[in-house]
């Protein structure tokens, strides 16, 4: 059973002073907030979300106040705690009538969560020379058995393979990963010295609460994004091909065409004998998201000796996992017009591969992941 809570200040003039006809004018906002039967009580890092039911929004204002200071003008509040503990909050509606406020207790219980992906949502490679084999694939594997290898692998902390540009996965927690000061978490790649294989990453929160990655992506912007050659938008389709061909180093193996009017090739190198389209999709896959152009160069001059050196900051599977360059911070968020957006935290990470480069006997730059670590969680 529930019990209403509605607690109130009238700030303007009151109803009481009003006559008959101004009754029936403009009124100072109302609402009730329901609380639930074992009072206000959340998870430390998960989100309390409290919806107060208005009788009156016309030109209203809000705000909700936690221990003193304003956290949110939204009529909705979702707000998460890094702490246990008990706080005091207070939610008031404003017009130019009046003002309405509720006082609330909250109480945050300490938790224990899992410093990984939980769930891995989404998983499509683009072709690369680790395709079909990280996670391993053979004919009659369903798409759904594909991901669930793959979640799998992630968890145990060992490596699966992105392909080329596009090729994505999506991961999901056991919590909310909170956005404090300085650097946030890490997906974990197998970058070394002078070769990265980098790729973007985007964050969502469960607006909607449904636990599925289905709300507004956010792209976080790194060193690189401000390149010349740095395209948004971008779209690349690759096709099966008819056959698999009989040089084990043909270079016109796996033919893609971009937005831009462009054409090429996913090569086939020695070192990988199996196809390297994915065997569990149709004959065409398309991706889009931001092309960053590769720093990959033959250093040697005669083909030997391939690097493709890091970007700045900003990438996963960029800088060795141990190298604070290769740490990911959920303040470089931006939306769809490259606009700086503050999230509180995030519940889904996506992750895609941004360039589209080969670099001779060595094949395509394919990013890796083996995984996440929440960097406030390590030591907790």
């Amino acid at each position: 059973m529930k019990k209403t809570i509605l607690s109130f200040a009238l700030l303007g003039l009151l109803a009481s002073c009003m006559d008959d006809n101004e009754a029936n004018g403009p009124k100072a906002p109302e609402f009730t907030i329901e609380e639930p039967e074992n009072g206000f009580s959340y998870n430390k890092m998960s989100w309390a979300r409290i919806q107060p039911d208005m009788d009156n929004e016309v030109d209203v204002t809000y705000e909700w106040i936690l221990e003193g200071s304003l956290i949110s003008q939204s009529k909705d509040l979702m707000y998460t705690f890094a702490e246990p503990g008990e706080y005091h909050l207070k939610f008031t509606a404003t017009n130019t009538i009046g003002s309405i406020s509720s006082d609330m207790v909250l109480t945050i219980k300490d938790t224990t969560y899992t410093n990984n992906l939980t769930r891995l949502y989404e998983f499509l490679p683009a072709p690369g020379q680790f395709v079909n084999k990280l996670p391993a694939w053979e004919e009659g594997i369903s798409a759904d058995s594909v991901l669930k290898k793959a979640e799998a692998t992630l968890k145990n902390g060992s490596l699966i393979s992105l392909g080329s540009f596009g090729g994505f996965a999506t991961m999901g927690f056991d919590y909310t990963v909170i956005n404090r000061e300085g650097n946030d978490f890490i997906v974990l790649g197998n970058a070394f010295n002078n070769w990265s294989e980098p790729a973007i990453v985007m964050v969502a929160q469960d607006t909607n609460g449904n636990g599925l990655p289905d709300d507004e992506w956010f792209e976080l912007y790194g060193s690189a994004h401000g390149h010349e050659g740095v395209i948004k938008d971008y779209e690349v389709t690759y096709s099966r091909p008819s056959s698999e061909p009989e040089d084990p180093n043909e270079q016109d193996y796996i033919a893609w065409e971009d937005n831009q009017g462009q054409t090429g090739f996913v090569p086939k190198n020695s070192f990988h004998r199996q196809s390297y389209f994915p065997g569990w999709t149709g004959d065409e896959i398309t991706f889009r998201g931001t092309y960053i152009p590769s720093n990959i160069f033959d250093q040697s001059g005669n083909g030997s000796y391939w690097v493709n050196p890091a970007y700045e900051w900003g990438y996963v599977d960029n800088w060795p996992n141990n190298s604070e360059a290769g740490q990911m911070d959920i303040s470089w968020a931006r939306d769809q017009d490259g606009n700086a957006v503050e999230l509180q935290g995030i519940d889904f990470v996506k992750v895609y591969n941004c360039n589209l480069a080969a670099g001779g006997w060595l094949g395509e730059v394919s990013t890796e992941i083996a995984g996440f670590t929440d960097l406030n969680l390590e030591g907790n």
